[in-house]
C-alpha cells in the first residue's frame, strides 16, 4: 500500500467511525502525519482525494473540515466515475435506472400536485416544439428531474441525475433517424404525463419503464458518438480543493 493510500484509508476510517464527524475540523497536519505515519505531501494528496469525493471541504484560512456528509451530495460525486463508463457499461447501468425511474414515477403519481403537473406540461410543450438538440436535452433533463423531485428522496434525485447526465452525452436525435426517435420520445413523455395526471402509479411505472427501455434500445442499436455539449455535473468539485489541514 502506498503512503497516499495509507493516508487516504486512515482518514476515511476516522470519518466513517465518527471520530471526525460532519462539519468537524481536521486535527493539525503534523498530528495527523504522526498518527498515520505518512509525510505531509502524502497526507495532502489523500485530503485532495477525499475532497473530490465530497467528503471534506477546505476553508481558506481556517483549515479542512469534514463535509456535511449528506447522502445526496456524496452520491452526486459518482459522476466522477460514471462519466468514465463507456457505452457498453452505460447500457448495463440502464437496468438500474429503469428500476429506479419506474419506482420514482409511481411515487410521483401518488404525490403530484396540480402545480407540479402544470410545470411538467410546460416542459413537455417545449420538448415537443423544439428541434434544437441542446434545448431538447435541457428540457428533457428538467422534465425527468422534476418527476424525481416529486417522487423521490434527495438521494434518489441525485443518483438518477448522475445516470441521466451520462446518457445526455449521447445525442441520438442528431442521427439520421433522429426525427423518428424524437416522435417516439414525445409519445412516451405524453404517456408519462397522462399517467401522472390520472394519478395512476401502475401506469406511470409502466410508462417510465417503457421510455427508459426505448432509450436503451436506441443507444445500443445506433451507437452514437459522445458529445461534449452537456454541462459537467460534478458541480463545484474544483472549489473543494483542500488547503492545509493545520
Amino acid at each position: 500500500m502506498s503512503a497516499v493510500d495509507k493516508a487516504f484509508h486512515g482518514l476515511r476510517r476516522m470519518i466513517s467511525s465518527g471520530r471526525l464527524g460532519p462539519g468537524q475540523r481536521f486535527p493539525p497536519e503534523n498530528d495527523l502525519c504522526a498518527e498515520l505515519g505518512v509525510s505531509r505531501s502524502s497526507l495532502r494528496e489523500a485530503v485532495r482525494m477525499l475532497a473530490a469525493l465530497g467528503a471534506v471541504r477546505a476553508r481558506h484560512g481556517s483549515g479542512t473540515f469534514v463535509s456535511h456528509l449528506r447522502p445526496e451530495d456524496l452520491l452526486g460525486r459518482l459522476a466522477l466515475t460514471v462519466e468514465l463508463v463507456p457505452l457498453d457499461g452505460l447500457l448495463e447501468l440502464f437496468e438500474i435506472r429503469r428500476v429506479l425511474e419506474s419506482y420514482v414515477m409511481a411515487q410521483a403519481a401518488a404525490r403530484i400536485t396540480p402545480e407540479s403537473l402544470e410545470t411538467l406540461r410546460g416542459y413537455l410543450r417545449t420538448i415537443e416544439a423544439t428541434d434544437d438538440p441542446a434545448e431538447f436535452s435541457e428540457y428533457d433533463h428538467r422534465f425527468h428531474a422534476e418527476i424525481a423531485r416529486i417522487g423521490g428522496s434527495p438521494s434518489m434525485e441525485s443518483l438518477l441525475a448522475v445516470f441521466r447526465a451520462r446518457s445526455r452525452h449521447y445525442q441520438v436525435f442528431t442521427l439520421p433517424e433522429g426525427a423518428e426517435f424524437k416522435r417516439a420520445g414525445d409519445e412516451d413523455h405524453r404517456a408519462i404525463v397522462k399517467a401522472l395526471a390520472d394519478r395512476d402509479p401502475a401506469a406511470a411505472s409502466a410508462a417510465a419503464a417503457a421510455h427508459i427501455a426505448r432509450s436503451e434500445r436506441w443507444l445500443d442499436a445506433c451507437r452514437p458518438p459522445v458529445t461534449d455539449t452537456v454541462t459537467d455535473t460534478v458541480g463545484d468539485a474544483a472549489e473543494d480543493t483542500p488547503a492545509k489541514t493545520d
